[in-house]
């Protein structure tokens, strides 16, 4: 058995979520093989080949790889299939795009969002915004997955894997990059913090989310919402924390205002340590906290950062 791990990369390194997807590639059995599908994508491809337990680096390098279109790169995923017994991607809004297209040309079922291997064939994955986890065994010749990088460790370093350069194909032709536009913070970026502040409704506007700014700065973390406050406009979209946004698993979680709706609750309670701040004694997030504080947060956010100070 080998299997191919779909880099996720910006042409000059990797996204962190490749090296969660190298250590459940590895739970599976064999040979891991990393494909990195860019132009001038070469330092991309030395990292990959530095990650521990990967045995072969394959880089197809081409101007229409340059932004990593979907279309293309299932194209070129398809034409080396053949060689693998397993084909995996991070469960991010890349291999999401890409993935689905090879499982379909390959006519076997897709497996998404995996959150541990149990043997060769068998995974598990959650169901029901996470209330339930399903066992999910796989008779197809090649298992296409998406993993869910939270419930992976991070591959180490220390790799020497061989990098071969193979035969790119044809431009898909049928789409075309238009543009990105980038949000620009100093702070870490949410799915990598090890510690996030997340602001939910209960702060009332996006003037009152500036409250946890000072807190955030003190402890060098990235900042989240609830689906609640960005569906009200208090914060932008990429800050959301759920089902339907980000999931994260960080150190620290510390929930502010948030009242803990079943979907913001499948997004971050696999963290290390959660904290609530909420004046709602019954709010459902203190089911899952570690350390749970009762109290109005225009009150205590400012103690807590004194407290720290």
């Amino acid at each position: 058995m080998v299997a191919l791990v779909i880099a996720e990369h910006d042409n000059g390194s990797l996204k962190g979520a490749t090296h969660h997807t190298v250590t459940a590639a590895a739970q599976c059995g064999g040979e891991v093989h990393i494909l990195v599908a860019g132009s001038g994508c070469g330092a991309a491809a030395e990292a990959a080949a530095g990650i521990a337990g990967v045995s072969k680096v394959l880089v197809a390098d081409a101007p229409h790889f340059l932004d990593g279109l979907a279309e293309n790169v299932a194209e070129q995923v398809l034409a080396i299939a053949g060689s693998y017994s397993h084909i995996l991607a991070p469960a991010t809004a890349y291999g999401k795009n890409i993935l689905p297209r090879v499982a379909a040309k390959l006519d076997v079922a897709q497996i998404s969002e995996i959150t541990k291997v149990d043997s060769p064939d068998t995974f598990e994955r959650p169901i029901y915004a996470g209330n339930a986890i399903a066992t999910v065994q796989s008779n197809d010749s090649v298992k296409v997955i998406t993993v869910r990088g939270t419930a992976f460790d991070s591959a180490a370093g220390g790799g020497s894997a061989a990098i071969e350069q193979v035969a790119a194909v044809g431009d898909f032709g049928k789409s075309a990059f238009v543009g990105r536009e980038l949000a620009v913070s100093s702070r870490p970026e949410l799915t990598a913090a090890k510690i996030i502040v997340s602001g939910g409704r209960g702060l009332g506007s996006a003037e009152n989310f500036k409250i946890l700014e000072p807190l955030a700065d003190k402890l060098n973390a990235a900042m989240g919402a609830s689906r609640a406050a960005v569906d009200a406009g208090f914060v932008p979209n990429d800050w959301q924390v759920g089902q339907t946004g980000k999931i994260v698993a960080p150190t620290l979680y510390i929930a502010v205002g948030i009242s803990g709706a079943i979907q913001h609750l499948a997004g971050m309670k696999d963290s290390k340590v959660i904290v609530a701040i909420n004046k709602d004694p019954e709010a459902p997030i203190f089911s899952v906290a570690d350390y749970g504080l009762v109290g109005d947060l225009f009150e205590v956010v400012p103690q807590l950062v004194q407290e720290l100070g």
